[in-house]
């Protein structure tokens, strides 16, 4: 994954560096970009869980479900570790940390999107 976390750190001269940092991420976003993918993630950030805990949650078939945490394991979103005859899944949050920091970055470019986000919430 990049480990550049904030755009106005890129070298905007280097156009091959530039495809190279976003041929990196975009594993991660295509991932991120599946709704069952999403929704599993969103169970995941609440703690770990078992396929059959998400199949539960998520009304997803068994299949679909291991489906898709096979891709977000491939990409590194996602971990697992045997419990009894179970995996249980987790986040894998330095993966998802670079792209999301990476995505807050561009978000402050405009002065209306630095505004939003570093707007006082009260």
């Amino acid at each position: 994954m990049t480990d550049a976390v904030d755009v106005r750190t890129l070298d905007l001269t280097d156009a091959a560096g530039l495809r190279h940092r976003a041929a990196e991420l975009v594993p991660c976003f295509k991932a991120l970009a599946d709704e069952h993918r999403l929704a599993i993630m969103l169970l995941l950030a609440t703690g770990p869980h078992t396929v059959r805990e998400l199949t539960d949650a998520t009304g997803f078939a068994q299949t679909l479900v291991s489906h898709h945490l096979a891709a977000l394991r491939e990409v590194g979103l996602v971990t697992s570790t045997a419990r009894g005859r179970a995996n249980l899944y987790r986040l894998c949050c330095d993966q998802l940390a670079g792209p999301v920091r990476l995505l807050a970055s561009l978000a402050t470019l405009t002065p209306e999107g630095s505004q939003a986000c570093c707007a006082d919430p009260a």
